[in-house]
């Protein structure tokens, strides 16, 4: 706290173009050095960033100038990346999900509780400002005691887009797991933890046909049920409902809904930072726009990082450990309970982070804020 926080990334697909923009804009992180298992992805990063080096992920495992490890491998990678990181008294800050199972999981949180580290982990689109003045204004109850929600992602696959996009359709992969993650975070955030789900989950098509890149019209195996729905049952007794499918073809409803007994909420996109918060109240006419009032404006991927960095020692980030875990066991639990028929409770549970409040974190916003 007081310094940059000084970060080091695993991993140097095309997500971390998306970090290198926030890094570039935000005064708690200095990015030293960059690692992936092509050392010429490595290189590219760290010519166009100043005062980057580009090493070997052995080299940024053990540099004594890294505090934290931005963990960008792939899902089934995340766990052995983050032991190591945490084996060598660092931090560790992953992509979703925090690891490809929850006995994963718990060893990462267990070795870091023992170590004494952080973990934190995406989504942060949380911490933007769409989602944190949609939970201002449950907090400040324009919609009364929150009811029920609904949240829904629906698209006919990613194989449409993605060159090589069999790994969706392998086990770890499908809607849920790949999407679920933010939008359960959000529902958390928004409604608190999940105690209980039933689900239930269905696939239309044993293969699927590449629609672009060098492998198009290749057919790959469907070995994932594609849609699922699920019911996730909340500790302060509202309901939500998951719908996220790869068989779909697009839908007219929000990304998700929030009803209470006064009034209706619709919540912007939680894979996005901002959007706009529509609240209908009961007895009124028309929806109406909510102003902005919370959360990181004009943030992005990293700002996670950010918020960690400002987190006293010993304390939860929001963007946090405990919550990816929860979250994690609740998608587990839906597609357990889809395979069983029976509903599941769920055994973990995470605190819902603390709001955030209207914050700019960057200069260059708050700049153009005050003119």
């Amino acid at each position: 706290m007081g310094k940059p926080l000084k970060v080091g990334i695993v991993g140097c697909g095309a997500i971390i173009g998306q970090y290198l923009a926030s890094f570039r804009r935000l005064n708690q992180i200095e990015l030293v050095a960059v690692a992936d298992l092509d050392a010429a992805r490595a290189r590219a990063v760290a010519i166009d960033y100043a005062g980057v080096r580009a090493v070997s992920v052995e080299e940024l495992l053990a540099a004594d100038d890294v505090e934290l490890i931005l963990n960008l491998t792939i899902p089934a990678a995340h766990a052995e990346v983050a032991l190591k990181a945490i084996a060598a008294g660092k931090s560790v800050y992953g992509e979703k999900p925090l690891a490809a199972t929850t006995a994963e999981a718990r060893q990462v949180l267990d070795a870091a509780r023992a170590a004494g580290v952080a973990v934190g982990c995406a989504p942060d689109t949380v911490l933007g400002t769409g989602i944190q003045t949609a939970r201002k204004a449950i907090d400040d109850g324009l919609i009364g005691t929150p009811i029920s929600a609904s949240a829904t992602m629906a698209t006919p696959g990613h194989e449409r887009w993605h060159p090589n996009p069999d790994f969706y359709y392998q086990p770890g992969g499908g809607p849920l797991l790949d999407m679920g993650p933010y939008y359960v975070t959000a529902l958390v955030t928004l409604l608190g933890p999940v105690v209980s789900v039933l689900g239930a989950a269905s696939h239309t098509r044993d293969e699927r046909t590449i629609g672009s890149g060098p492998r198009q019209g290749e057919k790959i195996p469907v070995d994932i049920d594609s849609h699922v729905t699920g019911v996730l049952v909340h500790a302060g007794g509202a309901l939500s409902t998951l719908l996220m499918s790869f068989d779909a073809v697009k839908s007219m409803s929000p990304n998700i809904e929030v009803h209470g007994e006064r009034g209706s909420l619709v919540v912007p996109d939680p894979n996005h930072f901002d959007g706009e918060v529509r609240l209908f109240p009961l007895g009124a006419e028309a929806w109406e726009t909510v102003p902005v009032s919370a959360g990181y404006v004009d943030s992005g991927r990293g700002f996670g990082i950010a918020d960690l960095a400002s987190t006293p020692p010993g304390a939860e980030p929001r963007a946090g450990g405990a919550l990816a875990y929860h979250v994690l066991d609740v998608l587990e639990s839906v597609l357990e309970s889809a395979r069983t028929g029976s509903a599941v409770r769920i055994n973990s549970t995470a605190e819902r982070p603390k709001a955030v409040d209207w914050t700019v974190l960057t200069d260059d916003v708050g700049a153009l804020l005050a003119q």
